[in-house]
């Protein structure tokens, strides 16, 4: 079986969950939409446990593409408080930034990891696709973090800018594809219509999955098969 899930946000303990919840073994695909860091406390273990997954692919968002620039610049080694490479305005700006956005939290949970362990993370972060277009039960599905501008829709993909395929935030009112869903997280379903708070959203050829794990919210997961939604709070 195929299952899709999204925006993490370094809630491991939902994570498992979710996996016992759906049963996952060897035999099934999960493909995880980005923003796996931040915010929540254990994003390092998050990471880990995806990596040694070969049956789970991950899809770059916005939160770990800014975490895969600033880990490396922030620290040569990510000690109790030692940091090097700081000199830069424009680079400590960006990391206060990061760090007010769930990023300091990231910063604690590598800070317990060997040093060949955040190097190994930090590799596993670079192998983060920008999409996938897979296809499961004759349906076809195109998975992005964010999305695709609507007047882009027709623009082949190898040829989108990755910004906006972590950044974009569909119109989910309009129809983008015929036969193909467009599944996406980074805008929690409860800011699309609040009768989806904590719930997948499945309009007009969308599948929207950010159900808000990252904020206390239910955490959400589809298989694609059959659009069965399974939840964990």
């Amino acid at each position: 079986m195929t299952y899709v899930m999204s925006d993490l946000h370094g809630q491991y303990e939902k994570f498992r969950k979710m996996l016992d919840k759906i049963a996952f073994s060897d035999r099934d695909e999960l493909y995880v939409l980005g923003d796996v860091v931040d915010r929540g406390p254990q994003s390092a273990e998050l990471l880990f446990d995806m990596s040694m997954r070969p049956n789970v692919y991950p899809i770059l968002g916005n939160h770990d593409f800014t975490a895969a620039i600033l880990l490396k610049k922030l620290c040569s080694q990510i000690e109790d408080d030692t940091c090097t490479d700081l000199e830069d305005p424009n680079i400590l700006g960006l990391i206060a930034s990061w760090q007010l956005d769930g990023g300091q939290a990231t910063i604690d949970s590598f800070r317990k990891c060997t040093p060949d362990a955040r190097e190994a993370l930090l590799e596993y972060l670079d192998e983060f696709v920008p999409y996938e277009c897979i296809e499961a039960n004759g349906h076809k599905f195109l998975l992005v973090h964010g999305g695709i501008p609507f007047g882009k829709r027709n623009v082949p993909l190898k040829k989108q800018e990755v910004c906006e395929l972590i950044l974009e935030r569909p119109m989910y009112d309009l129809r983008y594809y015929e036969n193909i869903t467009l599944v996406t997280g980074h805008t929690p379903t409860v800011t699309i219509d609040p009768a989806y708070r904590g719930k997948i959203y499945h309009k007009n050829g969308h599948l929207a999955i950010d159900c808000g794990a990252g904020f206390g919210l239910p955490l959400g997961c589809v298989r694609l098969e059959d659009f069965k939604e399974f939840y964990v709070e």
